[in-house]
């Protein structure tokens, strides 16, 4: 009688499960599919920066647009023309997939972005293992895209599976984009933004991106990114390169100058030195302060991760603060200078500084491009060097912030309670994603970052990884979103 009556009380509670419960359960229940899903989506080299590897990014392309219509979406492949490679040679960009599930007006309709595109990677750039097969080692799945998009794509595309599976209704409507340019600079998205606007994407009511990572070991919505503007600075004094026994004393070295001109520009508690570059920028209010006062982190792991011997701010809220919310001056390189091994006496005709500034609310890129120009051609005429000195902007996005007030993020931290059972951190990322302020700006609807992906994933690096915890409880986390998106 008593194993009778657990045998009632274990089917009451399974048959009592909310829908969300049972979802979650499907999902763990299937990991290892999971898993294999993404060895197939990682074995694919969708590599954008690398033209011999075109045609394995449209692979990838129409492969992740099979995912969707086996879901029961429809697909748009939107051509995007060519691209001229450096010699000259065209060759074909990667459609966008545009795909669409449900159509119920009474529903709210979620636009999910991901990218499917990869950054380079190979065994000997120092990989423990082959980064295009991937492998499961304590915990962790390591390969090329495994965090960086492809997993939080196919989480995306898991999460819906699980709920139709168990022949659920979904509770929103979804639009997709999965593009295969991001790593290349997005080339053609923006165009295709603008033009199914008012169309395509126009009763599209939320915009969420899993392109990101958590900043601990505890879940995060990141709910803000600097912008950026890439510099080059060029300074020529002579029509070909100079052997400094035979000129050496009797020019002005383009080293020199451009030496100078990079060592203006900040100094040496990275305090930018370019007049007023600051003035835009939005001041830090107390409430806001206080939101860096709950984030999980050790300035002294962070220090020992990198491998620094000190860091230029100790606090915790200091230095999360300078890499979020204040402006920062990199420089990157010299194009041009002599760096092999050994020994080159050598006076380049021309060189080429590489700095970047990363910008925050309400830094303009154009402003901040009449700036440095106007101070570095200042501190170059206080020279007197009748060297050529050229100035140009490579590229130049703003920051994006978000209000955390907003319905989404409600719904983002409820989501994260419900799988997580903690409380979401609340942090702001300290490079740069365009595409997340192209959504906004383009299409004016809520953009919000639900990452999945964890502190130490190596994105853009080697032995890029994704834990499995992260990856399947990752899946939960969205298919919890998409519930509580529907309820607000």
């Amino acid at each position: 009688m008593l194993m009778l009556a657990v045998f009632h009380l274990f089917f009451l509670l399974v048959t009592q499960a909310s829908p969300l419960d049972q979802v979650l359960k499907y999902i763990d229940d299937h990991q290892d599919d999971y898993v294999k899903h993404l060895k197939e989506w990682v074995s694919i080299q969708s590599e954008s920066g690398d033209p011999l590897k075109r045609d394995k990014v449209i692979e990838m392309v129409h492969i992740a647009g099979k995912a969707i219509e086996s879901l029961g979406g429809s697909v748009e492949l939107t051509d995007l023309g060519t691209e001229e490679l450096p010699d000259g040679k065209m060759i074909p960009l990667p459609p966008v997939v545009l795909g669409e599930l449900g159509t119920d007006p009474n529903k709210t309709t979620v636009c999910i972005y991901g990218h499917i595109d990869v950054q380079p990677a190979r065994i000997e750039d120092g990989w423990a293992t082959d980064p295009y097969v991937l492998t499961e080692r304590n915990g962790k799945l390591y390969g090329r895209g495994a965090s960086d998009d492809k997993g939080p794509v196919l989480a995306w595309l898991h999460a819906i599976e699980a709920v139709q599976a168990l022949k659920q209704e979904l509770p929103v409507n979804l639009k997709f984009i999965f593009e295969a340019m991001e790593e290349s600079g997005s080339k053609g998205l923006e165009k295709i933004l603008s033009e199914k606007n008012a169309t395509y994407f126009s009763n599209v009511d939320y915009i969420v991106i899993s392109d990101s990572g958590w900043l601990s070991s505890n879940p995060a919505l990141t709910y803000g990114t600097r912008g950026l503007c890439y510099f080059l600075v060029e300074v020529q004094c002579a029509k070909q390169d100079l052997h400094s026994g035979l000129y050496g004393g009797v020019v002005h070295e383009a080293m020199t100058d451009l030496i100078a001109l990079l060592d203006s520009l900040v100094n040496s508690t990275g305090h930018i030195l370019i007049p007023d570059i600051d003035e835009d920028v939005v001041p830090l209010t107390n409430e806001e302060h206080l939101l860096y006062k709950t984030i999980e982190f050790n300035p002294e792991g962070f220090k020992d991760n990198i491998g620094a011997t000190r860091l230029r701010h100790e606090t915790k809220e200091d230095l999360l603060l300078h890499r979020w919310r204040f402006p920062s001056l990199s420089i990157h390189g010299i194009e041009g200078a002599f760096s092999g091994p050994g020994a080159k006496t050598v006076i380049p005709a021309k060189v080429i500084g590489k700095f970047s500034i990363r910008l925050v609310p309400d830094m303009d890129p154009n402003k901040v491009n009449r700036q440095v120009a106007t101070y570095l051609s200042q501190v170059f005429a206080e020279r007197r060097s009748p060297n050529k000195l050229r100035i140009t902007l490579n590229n130049g996005s703003k920051a994006w912030v978000a209000d955390v007030t907003d319905k989404q993020y409600v719904a983002g931290r409820r989501a994260i309670s419900r799988v997580f059972g903690v409380e979401a951190e609340l942090i702001r990322g300290g490079g740069t994603i365009p595409i997340v302020r192209m959504f906004q700006q383009t299409m004016q609807k809520s953009v919000m970052m639900l990452p999945i992906g964890g502190a130490g994933d190596a994105i853009h690096s080697q032995d890029e990884s994704i834990s499995r915890d992260n990856y399947i409880n990752g899946t939960k986390l969205l298919a919890a979103y998409l519930a509580e998106i529907s309820q607000l």
